[in-house]
């Protein structure tokens, strides 16, 4: 018998399964080109979960579920209460741009979109290897759907079979990780694994061969290097929609995995999973940022961009261990700042890609950099919005990048050891080689000279939306205490129960 604990601990998914069945449902009824009454029944039922996250995460309870196979905490909810927003702000921004493309013949646009949400919630949520293996599969699929919309654009096509088979490949890494994870345990639970390796009475070659191959799936689904080569071709290839779509909230969900399986639940390999991070770490940075100065194609740069600003997110959660020990003072300092890192990297990300879908047109993607030349003398506001962006990427006071990428240098610097010193040092090196080709954009809005005359027009919701995240971008750099604390409050209850 499945106690109330258990329905309370999973309201917002069972509403979301619901509704994104029921959209799928009312969408066939649906005659207008832009699926207005889709469209507004999708922002309405994301409105309501995100409502009903944000009030579970302000409670501040822990509640398991299901046999500890679900757990409903403090870090989970505000990371779902974000990714919700997250995807509402992405189909605000896209649905003129699926329209003009064909890509609004049907629901699936949102539909698909409310699924991939569902799957992210899943893995926020899980606690236990299959349950977050299976939220994990739930967004994949829904991803490499949508990627392929258009099904009249070869490149679209082209880079979802790309995502599809490299995909693929990565979820059996993690699948034959933790299935070895399984064989030395005995246990898929995330606390059960936790006991089991501490108690010591476990295989530590069969721990660490697994390990491996969890580290490697996770290194996938973030995107950094070795296993990036699918960042650029999807950026590049999908709508830019589909781009934003993948770009943002699951980025959220790739950070809750992360925290529920190598610090919930492998803690006591923190010195095997960290050096693993720190090669990842380093060479996402550098293989990023390098690899960005050479590009033209505004995508294709922000892509690489994402590279390295997942090995900054890796740099936060390496540092919460200290020569094998983890005391709660530093690994809340160092797992909180990586939290605020993906929070606010996925907000100036939303804010940056819907500049660039706003710019689009019938016909004509607004996608190479040239393409922004002197944005400034066509909207002055967007520009503005455009350049906060990516101020805020490159890490310039008083946006709220800087603060980010300060607060995980901190976190580096306060443990002492000269060695994570050493790699606070190269992660500033590699963020002055980053400001050259965020700079660069800047400088084509707003001294190059215009190629095209035409005015930007855009629906009252998207300026509105748009208006709000560009400004948030900037506030939250000269108020970033809120936030702070929110994220500190969330990682020391994880940390706690």
């Amino acid at each position: 018998m499945i106690d109330k604990l258990s329905w309370i601990s999973v309201y917002p998914e069972i509403i979301l399964l619901v509704m994104a069945c029921a959209v799928a449902l009312v969408d066939l009824g649906v005659k207008s080109p832009r699926r207005n009454g889709t469209y507004f029944l999708t922002l309405l039922t994301l409105a309501v979960v995100a409502a009903l996250q944000a009030s579970y995460a302000s409670a501040g309870t822990t509640l398991y579920g299901f046999g500890n196979m679900v757990v409903s905490d403090q870090m989970g909810n505000w990371l779902k209460c974000f990714a919700t927003v997250a995807v509402m702000v992405t189909l605000v921004y896209g649905r003129p741009y699926a329209a003009d493309r064909g890509m609004l013949r049907g629901g699936e646009l949102f539909s698909l979109s409310m699924f991939a949400l569902l799957g992210m919630f899943v893995m926020m949520s899980g606690n236990n290897f299959l349950v977050i293996y299976l939220g994990l599969e739930l967004l994949t699929l829904a991803s490499y759907a949508l990627v392929a919309l258009r099904r009249d654009n070869a490149t679209a096509i082209e880079a979802a079979m790309k995502y599809f088979v490299l995909g693929a490949l990565a979820s059996g890494f993690l699948l034959y990780g933790m299935s070895m994870m399984y064989g030395a345990t005995g246990s898929l639970d995330v606390n059960a694994v936790f006991r089991a390796i501490r108690s010591g009475q476990v295989n530590y070659q069969v721990l660490v061969f697994g390990l491996v191959f969890v580290v490697a799936g996770l290194a996938f689904k973030l995107g950094v290097v070795p296993f990036h080569m699918w960042i650029p071709d999807v950026y590049q290839g999908a709508p830019t929609v589909i781009t934003l779509m993948i770009g943002g909230a699951p980025k959220l969900a790739a950070f809750a995995i992360i925290m529920r399986l190598l610090v919930e639940g492998m803690l006591p390999l923190a010195f095997d999973w960290q050096q693993m991070l720190v090669l990842l770490s380093v060479a996402s940075m550098l293989v990023g940022n390098l690899a960005a100065i050479a590009q033209t194609n505004l995508k294709r740069m922000l892509a690489f961009s994402t590279i390295s600003h997942m090995g900054f997110v890796l740099l936060g959660v390496l540092s919460g261990v200290i020569n094998g020990h983890a005391n709660l003072l530093s690994a809340a300092n160092a797992y909180s700042s990586a939290m605020f890192y993906v929070v606010t990297y996925v907000l100036t990300t939303l804010a940056s890609f819907g500049v660039i879908l706003l710019l689009t047109r019938e016909g004509f993607e607004s996608e190479e950099i040239a393409d922004f030349a002197g944005l400034n003398q066509r909207s002055p506001l967007y520009a503005a919005i455009m350049a906060i962006c990516l101020f805020s990427l490159a890490g310039i006071p008083p946006m709220v990048g800087f603060y980010a990428k300060l607060s995980v240098l901190q976190a580096l610097v306060v443990s002492g050891q000269v060695f994570y010193i050493g790699l606070a040092v190269f992660a500033v090196m590699m963020s002055l080689i980053g400001a050259f080709y965020y700079l660069r954009v800047v400088k084509v809005m707003y001294f190059d000279e215009p190629t095209s005359i035409g005015a930007i027009t855009a629906p009252l919701d998207v300026r509105a939306v748009l208006s709000v995240n560009g400004a948030l971008v900037l506030l939250l750099g000269l108020i970033p205490g809120g936030l702070m604390a929110l994220c500190a409050n969330a990682i020391v209850q994880m940390l706690s129960t």
